[in-house]
């Protein structure tokens, strides 16, 4: 299902949301469409919408400050694209780099994605130990990158000129 990416009034990226619920937004007058999938249009018997890439809320909502992504297991899948760092084929599982059962825990640095058969090949071994080599390192995605990898997005060659101006600095 498409991602749409959801800003604030302010123009300042919030999360992504499925397309349904974009629609769902805009639909209710909570949302505009500021930039859409070209020639791409939802239709219904009394609606006819763009395909929304990009909304933009009507109402300011506060949200706290991240400096931090959070982990989790897709958000690792998504930062390696889905690529097995040993082998760079298709990756469906997590690999913790060193083990967790020897002190490596649930963070950026010490995961990445794996294909079964390489997972299942380490197991309970480091990478030196399992005699594999890591293709890419891990690395920690700020919560701007997250939110480009979810919308499936290397930079930000998809997205309107407008939104890729950095802001001026405070």
């Amino acid at each position: 299902m498409r991602e749409t990416l959801v800003l604030n009034a302010s123009f300042e990226p919030l999360s992504t949301v499925s397309l349904r619920r974009a629609v769902v937004l805009v639909m209710q007058d909570k949302a505009v469409v500021e930039h859409a999938h070209p020639g791409m249009r939802l239709r219904a018997a009394s609606v006819d919408l763009p395909v929304p890439q990009v909304i933009r809320l009507c109402r300011y909502v506060r949200v706290p400050f991240r400096q931090r992504a959070p982990w989790s297991r897709r958000g690792v899948l998504v930062r390696d694209r889905h690529r097995c760092a040993y082998c760079g084929r298709r990756a469906t599982t997590v690999d913790h780099v060193v083990p967790r059962s020897r002190g490596g825990g649930d963070t950026w640095l010490n995961t990445v994605a794996a294909c079964t058969t390489d997972n299942h090949r380490k197991a309970d071994r480091t990478p030196p130990q399992a005699g594999m080599k890591l293709l890419v390192q891990p690395f920690e995605p700020t919560p701007a990158d997250t939110l480009l990898l979810a919308l499936g997005l290397r930079d930000v060659e998809g997205l309107p000129e407008w939104l890729t101006v950095p802001a001026p600095a405070v």
